[in-house]
């Protein structure tokens, strides 16, 4: 089922849950994934967005909520649904919105945005989230047909400084320039606050992972504040 512009809509001033866990962690089986989903949804997470070809089948089968659905290959430079060929495996696989990167780097396959996004279209009729890095790479992403943007990779491509928290500046600009799309802040959200920050700084919608799904950064995060001793 395709996801209609009323849905998508719909996750304005909501929280969206990213439900991911790195390679060679306990919890990398997209069975535990689409628990982590349904958790998620049932304390309210109005979509979520997960990461590989099964965790998305996975969780089209245990949530009623939008599907964000990407796939990494690798850690470094385009590796976020980097060429045409994930996106397209990414939606056939069930992915409602197809996350890509949406930076204005080279990719993998040679092909440029806007005709990754004008095939992902045509062949599948998903939606397409442009994870951005700054504003130019914002408006590229719009000019070139995505649905959504998002800030996933602010402090990540060397265009902006990496933010403790994140990157207001980055969703106030973008929100200033009126696009038309959908915005959705996300990276390195790790409170209520920041998330609440980011849509008052003009996100439409708050992406939160780690914070949320990921308990090896969490229990590192207390682990870390207590005081050692010698």
């Amino acid at each position: 089922m395709l996801l209609t512009n009323e849905q998508l809509n719909g996750l304005k001033g909501r929280l969206v849950v990213s439900a991911q866990a790195y390679p060679g962690e306990p919890m990398r089986d997209p069975r535990t994934m689409a628990q982590v989903a349904q958790s998620a949804v049932l304390g309210g997470a109005a979509a979520v967005r997960v990461q590989g070809l099964a965790d998305i089948q996975h969780a089209r089968s245990a949530v009623e909520v939008p599907v964000i659905g990407l796939f990494k290959d690798g850690h470094e430079g385009v590796f976020i649904t980097p060429t045409l060929h994930h996106a397209l495996a990414v939606a056939q696989a069930g992915a409602h919105i197809v996350a890509l990167d949406g930076t204005r780097r080279d990719r993998p396959d040679g092909r440029s945005l806007r005709e990754t996004i004008a095939v992902i279209h045509e062949k599948t009729g998903a939606m397409v989230m442009a994870d951005c890095g700054s504003l130019d790479d914002a408006l590229a992403a719009v000019d070139a047909g995505a649905d959504v943007l998002g800030t996933t990779l602010a402090g990540y491509t060397g265009e902006r400084p990496k933010t403790d928290g994140p990157d207001l500046e980055l969703i106030e600009q973008i929100a200033a320039e009126g696009t038309g799309r959908m915005l959705i802040a996300e990276g390195r959200i790790h409170t209520p606050a920041q998330a609440a920050s980011a849509l008052s700084a003009g996100a439409d919608s708050v992406v939160v992972g780690t914070a949320i799904t990921h308990p090896t950064s969490i229990t590192s995060w207390f682990v870390d504040a207590l005081p050692t001793t010698d």
